[in-house]
């Protein structure tokens, strides 16, 4: 079975077992966490939300946060000696996906 959940502005297909990485998810290590955005349940047969299904549970538990390389920006403007550098590291959450529930 699989599903297809909605999280951080983003849709991302699950399994039972499966790691994934989100945006940062305000839960310790360890602790578990429900997404209720589910979009699409597949496996016997397909179910599609008109835009969720309601009742759908997806269940999982925080692995660990961390954050992402380092992505530079560079930005300047010829001749005009402005330059500007900027770093940033996108923080994340891993989620092992335990159970999906449907209705």
């Amino acid at each position: 079975m699989y599903a297809i959940i909605e999280t951080g502005g983003k849709q991302i297909k699950v399994s039972e077992g499966d790691v994934i990485r989100t945006d940062l998810v305000d839960a310790e290590p360890g602790s578990r966490v429900t997404f209720d955005r589910v979009v699409l349940a597949g496996g016997d047969a397909v179910v599609v939300g008109t835009p969720l299904i309601k009742g759908a549970k997806v269940t999982g538990s925080v692995v660990r946060q961390g954050k992402a390389p380092k992505i530079l920006v560079f930005r300047y403007k010829p001749k005009k000696r402005v330059r500007k550098l900027v770093g940033h590291r996108q923080r994340f959450a891993e989620v092992k996906i335990e159970k999906i529930s449907l209705p």
